[in-house]
Parts: structure tokens; sequence; C-alpha cells
């Protein structure tokens, strides 16, 4: 069976890019509702953009260490699939959130170093349905166009899902996807022109790219 690889394109702040990431085949579109980064997006806009949708895309909301019930009104207000956790949130936080904001789903970023070790990830098994590693950088909580060491991947042994994230771009998500096999990638400044602003010919390349690693 041939894989393929979902595809998240984050970051997104305007219909024109999220209706050029689905013409170009990414799987689902991230928006950012964080009011320190630069792609920080309103509610109201982000129901607008997914009101243009096509069927079939999955919208996720990023947030960090936000009020489990403001979490839970933005993802009804603009009807989001998942709800994507980047700060200290903990299983408890996220079983709650999954419960109360059913169908949405919780998917927990973990920012990977070194001494990263399976234990981090085991007690929220049960209460999200995917894990994005993203790269560690002190007082970031994601978004810093870096890559990490993909070899500590391995001795972490994940139960659920991986979707890869930090630093990806057409020149390595090939070279990612064959090391690791995630079940998604998740990329953001490496198809931008400027933060928020999308570059299509990178767009593209980038969907080319994971495609070519589907089909070796």
């Amino acid at each position: 069976m041939i894989k393929r690889t979902r595809i998240k394109m984050c970051g997104v702040t305007n219909i024109e890019d999220a209706l050029e990431g689905v013409r170009a085949g990414v799987d689902a579109l991230g928006f950012i509702f964080v009011e320190q980064s630069a792609r920080n997006i309103a509610p109201e806009l982000v129901k607008d953009i997914i009101a243009e949708l096509p069927p079939f895309v999955d919208c996720v909301g990023v947030f960090v260490d936000r009020e489990r019930e403001e979490v839970e009104e933005i993802v009804e207000y603009c009807g989001l699939s998942y709800a994507q956790l980047h700060g200290c949130e903990d299983p408890k936080y996220c079983e709650r959130l999954a419960r109360f904001s059913s169908p949405c789903q919780v998917v927990k970023a973990f920012r990977v170093e070194p001494q990263s070790k399976a234990t981090d990830f085991i007690p929220y098994e049960s209460s999200v349905r995917g894990y994005l590693l993203d790269t560690y950088s002190k007082g970031m909580p994601g978004g810093t166009g870096k890559t990490f060491d993909w070899s500590i991947v391995e001795r972490l042994q994940l139960k659920r899902p991986l979707i890869l994230a930090g630093g990806l771009d057409p020149d390595n998500v090939t070279a990612a996807i064959l090391a690791l096999r995630p079940f998604g990638v998740d990329v953001n400044s490496g198809i931008e022109i400027e933060p928020g602003v999308k570059d299509y010919a990178k767009l593209h390349a980038f969907v080319n790219a994971v495609r070519a690693a589907d089909n070796p």
C-alpha cells in the first residue's frame, strides 16, 4: 500500500493563501491564535476563511496556554477540526478539552531536545490524537524555523501518530519523511515570503517533495 503523508500548512492569515494551499494539495490548514505571534489571526477572519473552503479540509487552531474555556469558545465559533496545543497544557487539560470540544480533536506539541524521553509523552496517550514534534528553542513555543536531530525520535517509541515540524522546507522534507515516516508534516516559515505570507512556488515545491518521499 502506498503511504500518503499528510501535510499541514500552518500560519495561514488570509483566504488567498488558504485556497492556494488547498489547490496545491495540503490536507490541513493551521490558524495561530497567539497574540505574540506575527501570524496571529482573529477568530472572525478564520470563520470567514473556513466558510469558503471546499469539503474534506481539516482546520487546526494553534494555542499556547490559553484558558480551556477560551479555546472551547474559539473551536466552536470557528468550526475547527483540531486544537493544537503548544504550551504547558497538562494531560487533564487535554482530556477535558477533547471531551467538551468533541468532535474537535486534540494534538499536543512537544519541543524536542537531546534529553527528551518517552515518559514525557506517556501521560498524554489517552487524551490526544497525535503528537507534533517541534524544535526546542528557549522562550519560543514553536515557529523557530530550525530543524532538530531527527534521530532522537527513534528512541521515543511514540504510541500516537507523529506530525513532524521544525524548520521543514522543500529542500529537507523528503529526507525527513524517509528518515522517520511520520503520519504528517507541518510547514510554516519554510514556504513563506515573510511571516504570514506564503510563497506559492515554495508551497507547491514542498507538496511535490512530500509526494516524492511517499513514492520513492
